[in-house]
């Protein structure tokens, strides 16, 4: 009878021979030292399942990249909360005849919605007159700021040199900003004020200076998703909002810092940092979002949300964060992540500055299946008790 293992007569004897031979031979092939080397000078082996920092520097050679000690540490802490989240999506039951949303649609089914249009009614707010520092007019609100730029109080060129001013001087301690685009802020700037003189007046964001998460593709200008894999990064072409904010006349200042590939606060220059105190982080992911907004190096910045992303540096920094609803805002030329979960939204100083963003950069976008076109109306003269609001209270 023949092994099918050794593929020869099935005798006992002669494969513990060739069992001995090998191992007698794996042994003599290892190096002098490590033969007479003591039992204690042997690294101690993992128990099995176990994760190390070795476990990490053996991953690194896999992928090709290469970590701190410190980074090896703080990725082993991390790991037990990770295992435990993977085997807790592994034990959801999930039967053949499911099938993946391709798309997700928020209205309810067998539910008429009315028409939406798409209008801004903001609140009558009496004219406010430019101020004479430098400091007023970065903190004032993007609304107050339009309205300066509309009626020649204040050039865009003007506004976009003391964000610039700003960012070279408190930035680099908050480590918000990832890139700077100065060159295009003031060349963006000097259009904008061309079409003001000209007549051709885009809306509430035209001449405003304003901040992207540097998640979001800029074409010719590097988008890193704050990682060091990817910080010499450079796209092609613009993401969706990138577009829609250019053509509302909004000036882009520069990329914002966001936690390495959407994870925290951290990313391959440094750990953002809260303005109102700068020994807390600023929130993540969307962190250089919530700190440049809240220390006024933008009049607004842009943000992502799958899991607080925006809503986590906005209550850390003391701002406004708008998490719209999943489908209003475009993600296409967005860091691939999480596209059924991500939302995109505003930060900004004052809860009308979120709306009048947000009607900048609404959908439909005809790249991305998910976003409807419902039409964004703001009315700030609705009376608060004609609202219903609905939720989940066990959620709370």
């Amino acid at each position: 009878m023949m092994d099918e293992t050794t593929g020869g007569p099935d005798d006992s004897s002669s494969q513990l021979s060739r069992r001995l031979f090998l191992t007698s031979a794996a042994f003599l092939a290892l190096p002098e030292p490590i033969r007479r080397a003591p039992a204690d000078a042997i690294p101690r082996r993992a128990p099995a399942g176990e994760i190390t920092t070795e476990t990490i520097a053996e991953a690194e050679r896999i992928h090709a990249v290469t970590f701190t000690a410190e980074a090896r540490r703080a990725l082993v802490a991390t790991m037990p909360g990770q295992i435990a989240a993977v085997k807790a999506v592994r034990a959801v039951p999930r039967p053949r005849s499911l099938k993946p949303g391709i798309t997700f649609d928020p209205r309810l089914p067998g539910v008429a919605y009315p028409a939406q249009e798409n209008r801004l009614a903001l609140a009558p707010a009496a004219p406010v007159r430019l101020p004479a520092s430098a400091a007023d007019i970065a903190f004032a609100s993007t609304r107050a700021q339009g309205d300066w730029i509309r009626t020649r109080q204040l050039t865009s060129r003007r506004l976009t040199e003391i964000y610039l001013e700003r960012i070279r001087r408190i930035a680099p301690a908050l480590e918000c900003y990832i890139t700077v685009t100065e060159e295009l802020a003031l060349t963006q700037a000097d259009l904008a004020d061309r079409e003001v003189t000209a007549g051709r007046y885009r809306g509430p964001l035209h001449g405003i200076p304003y901040g992207m998460k540097d998640s979001f593709d800029t074409a010719g200008i590097r988008t890193t998703w704050g990682s060091a894999l990817f910080q010499t990064r450079v796209p092609e072409e613009d993401a969706t909002i990138v577009t829609s904010l250019r053509n509302a006349g909004a000036v882009l200042l520069g990329k914002l810092a966001l936690g390495a590939l959407g994870n925290g606060e951290t990313w391959f220059g440094g750990r953002c940092r809260n303005p109102w105190n700068p020994e807390e982080s600023s929130g993540g992911s969307s962190a250089g979002s919530g700190s440049a907004t809240a220390a006024a190096l933008c009049s607004f910045s842009i943000g992502t949300d799958a899991l607080g992303s925006i809503l986590n540096p906005a209550d850390r920094c003391g701002i406004v964060g708008l998490r719209p609803t999943f489908g209003r805002v475009p993600r296409h030329g967005g860091m691939p992540l999480t596209s059924s979960l991500s939302r995109v939204g505003p930060l900004t100083r004052t809860v009308e500055d979120a709306a009048l963003v947000l009607a900048a950069i609404h959908g439909p976008d005809p790249t991305v299946p998910p976003v409807i076109d419902m039409g964004f109306a703001y009315d700030a003269a609705i009376e608060p008790s004609r609202l219903r609001v609905g939720y989940a209270q066990k959620w709370f």
